[in-house]
């Protein structure tokens, strides 16, 4: 009982513990709820069907080169400019960025009225982009791009990453594609089970001129949810004029580092590198172990002799039968009515194992069983020795890298003048909303706000109500990883130990048992017995009371039979009382030793 106690105290504190962390994100969306939506005063009354909160165009408070809250539908489709371009190197059918694009509400719109960027074909090549209001100079103050995405359907496979597209003279976006320059690429990419946060930008090389991708290291948490949860999802990213970066998902980050430590490949490259031109000398000996030149075969080695041979002592066992085969034809076996010997040959009957054998130790030709060849040696090979001309694995020799340059302001990138999405995805559905570029975190954090917020406190409150406790725990553990083990602990462990402790029978405690039924002890019958043999061999003689009443010292023999009379009717205790009885008659009526008294029983 004290363990099953035990284990539902474990299992109370638990749930308890879950519960807090519940009441912890409900709290967190009640503080959510102060800075943009009064929730009503009076639970006590059963709530009404849930109003969407009308949508309100946010405003930014600082300095921003580039917002799109899609608001007006007019003038977001004159701002945005879908391609008419080609991919190159694919085939006709498929190199037009033929893909659709609206601007509408999305379905199950959070907020009545908010109108969106929706990518609406699958299967076809996309293209779309927009000029930032200024060009975003990489100077002394930190790029912050973010926007939302939603897959309403999911994601199957494909893109909804963000290109900020590198400044130059006369860009012409309706010949926006995927070789147009571009100096960051961010945002999520999925293709079966490969989930990805891309987050790339283009580095020139000081020396060269030339451009080349480097891309951070991958995020370490998972990202699977934020494809298939169908919510809206704020991506962020920040670059610091101290070559720092964050990455933020629904503003907590998701991944982080420097540009000159965290990339693949590395922004700086090594200052020396093996030489190209170097080649291993054709004397150069790699051979730590050669055969010994000066050993030579014994005279006495016999490669002809067999690895196995038979066992020349072997004896056939008696009654082996030579004569009978493994197999003989089946006697119940009948030859098929349809049966044509003209066309199917004479009839055979199918063979059985031969009933005979089966009784016999074996049948056919008997052989003795192979055995180890004594005489056997094997092939001759010399003794491996060191090779003296040893003079280990061969490297190039390393020389000063001649493209080497050290960019220690791997931030100061090429200036960023319009922002485009150009994508292939599977599925359609996907929403893009409120873009912002700015250089001031803060300015992001307010609109962010008064958007992402917002959907995200009624996408929660909406969701919640239709919840699973499955999909709660599924949610909990994506958001807090560590709170399996809070599970574990919780619900599996305690099952393990209830069945352990249900399962596995405790060993009977002989010792209690003959406490109850006043079974006598192995030692007990053994003193018993010895006491017996001394009294046959005195003759068996009687104490004698006074009046001749012959109630003096008992045999255990007496007492075993008088035991066994009475035990058809009496209970054990009425035995205990009656022999109670006859002691205290003893000691009242002679002076000498009562009856034998029960040892205590030992433990």
């Amino acid at each position: 009982m004290k363990v099953l106690r035990s284990l539902l105290l474990v299992t109370l504190l638990g749930l308890l513990f879950v519960q807090l962390v519940h009441c912890q994100d409900a709290v967190d969306d009640e503080d959510e709820d102060d800075d943009g939506i009064v929730e009503d005063e009076d639970d006590t009354t059963e709530e009404p069907p849930r109003e969407k909160p009308q949508y309100k165009k946010p405003e930014v408070k600082g300095t921003h080169f580039f917002v799109e809250p899609f608001d007006n539908k007019a003038e977001s489709m004159k701002r945005w400019v879908q391609s008419q371009a080609k991919k190159d190197g694919v085939e006709e059918d498929l190199a037009k960025y033929d893909g659709k694009w609206a601007f509408e509400e999305p379905k199950e719109n959070p907020l009545t009225g908010d109108l969106g960027l929706i990518l609406t074909s699958r299967a076809k090549h996309h293209a779309i982009s927009a000029h930032l209001n200024k060009p975003f100079q990489f100077k002394d103050k930190p790029l912050v791009a973010q926007y939302e995405v939603r897959f309403q359907n999911g994601m199957d496979c494909g893109g909804a990453y963000v290109k900020l597209l590198s400044q130059q003279q006369n860009l012409d976006l309706k010949s926006f594609h995927d070789k147009t320059p571009y100096t960051i690429m961010f945002g999520p990419d999925k293709c079966g089970l490969d989930h990805k946060l891309h987050f790339i930008f283009r580095h020139k090389n000081p020396k060269t001129g030339e451009f080349e991708e480097k891309h951070a290291k991958k995020p370490s948490g998972s990202l699977d949810s934020y494809f298939t949860d169908k919510k809206t999802h704020l991506f962020t990213l920040i670059v610091n004029p101290d070559n720092s970066f964050e990455f933020l998902i629904d503003n907590t980050v998701i991944n982080q580092g420097s540009l000159l430590e965290d990339m693949n490949p590395p922004v700086n490259p090594p200052k020396e590198i093996e030489d190209p031109n170097d080649k291993k000398p054709a004397d150069w000996d790699e051979r730590e172990k050669i055969p010994d030149p000066d050993a030579s075969k014994p005279d006495d080695w016999d490669e002809s002799e067999p690895e196995m041979i038979r066992d020349p002592d072997g004896v056939k066992p008696d009654g082996w039968l030579d004569d009978e085969p493994l197999l003989v034809p089946d006697p119940a076996a009948d030859k098929p009515e349809d049966w044509d010997d003209d066309m199917d040959g004479e009839w055979e009957a199918p063979l059985v194992d031969n009933p005979k054998c089966k009784e016999a130790p074996g049948c056919g030709d008997w052989q003795p069983e192979n055995i180890k060849n004594p005489n056997y040696k094997g092939k001759w090979s010399a003794p491996m020795i060191d090779n003296p001309n040893y003079k280990g694995i061969w490297k190039p020799q390393v020389i000063p890298n001649p493209n080497y340059f050290e960019d220690m302001q791997p931030f100061k990138m090429t200036p960023i003048s319009a922002v485009g999405l150009e994508l292939w995805s599977m599925s359609d559905g996907i929403v893009f909303d409120n873009f912002l570029i700015t250089d001031d975190r803060i300015v992001a954090e307010q609109y962010a706000e008064q958007t992402w917020v917002l959907k995200n406190i009624e996408e929660r409150a909406s969701s919640s109500a239709g919840r699973s406790v499955v999909d709660a725990i599924k949610q909990a553990t994506n958001e807090r990883p560590w709170l399996w083990a809070v599970f574990i602990v919780v619900v599996i462990l305690p099952i393990v130990l209830i069945v352990a402790y249900c399962c596995i029978s405790k060993p009977d405690d002989v010792d209690a048992q003959r406490k109850k039924t006043d079974e006598p002890s192995p030692d007990d019958e053994e003193e018993d017995e010895e006491k017996e043999d001394k009294a046959e061999s005195s003759g068996d003689k009687k104490s004698v009371g006074p009046g001749g009443d012959n109630k003096g010292k008992t045999s255990k023999s007496d007492l075993n039979a008088a035991a066994d009379e009475e035990d058809d009717g009496d209970d054990e205790d009425a035995d205990e009382e009656e022999e109670s009885d006859e002691v205290k008659e003893n000691k009242s009526s002679s002076p000498q030793k009562s009856p034998r008294r029960r040892k205590t029983r030992r433990e």
